[in-house]
């Protein structure tokens, strides 16, 4: 484990970045899990507790993997990666737990104030989900309701993540 606060936010961030480029640069079940060895690697070299921030990462990736299903049940978004579905495409489950990692660490600087991940969120979520399509990864089949649907569940998922990350796994600060 890496004692420095700043090279695990460091080292956090840059397997956040590879891992969703990988996801969606190359959707399907092999980078999904690379991005789970990637949650691997980070919680042997980042984490302080391993063992509560795995159960945190699983949490919130169930979250984001069922309101993702949502989007594509709901036609917000529709899969082009040609994985197979069953709810949510494989791949995006592997981009939320590779994601879940942040919020203890190079994004937790969002719960130092209060409205920081209600005014980031809906702005940086829908971005993240733009630039996916623009690789190929997903379309937004009708780009304004789409954006708009993606900033309303990130006003609601990101708050939620940081809440529950700040109420019941206070340990996992950086």
């Amino acid at each position: 484990m890496i004692t420095s606060s700043i090279a695990r936010n460091l080292i956090n961030f840059l397997l956040f970045q590879a891992g969703w480029f990988l996801c969606v640069a190359f959707p399907g079940m092999l980078t999904a899990a690379i991005a789970f060895g990637l949650v691997a690697v980070h919680l042997v070299l980042v984490s302080q507790n391993a063992a509560r921030e795995w159960q945190f990462i699983l949490l919130g990736t169930v979250l984001g993997t069922v309101l993702d299903g949502l989007w594509f049940r709901t036609g917000v978004m529709a899969d082009t990666s040609g994985a197979a579905v069953i709810w949510t495409p494989i791949w995006l489950v592997g981009v939320w737990a590779v994601f879940m990692t942040t919020i203890a660490h190079s994004l937790s600087w969002m719960g130092q104030k209060a409205w920081f991940p209600f005014v980031f969120a809906p702005v940086a979520g829908p971005f993240a989900y733009w630039s996916a399509s623009k690789l190929g990864a997903v379309t937004l089949p009708d780009l304004p309701v789409s954006l708009i649907a993606l900033a309303v569940g990130w006003l609601v998922i990101f708050p939620s993540l940081m809440h529950i990350r700040q109420r019941f796994y206070p340990e996992l600060a950086s």
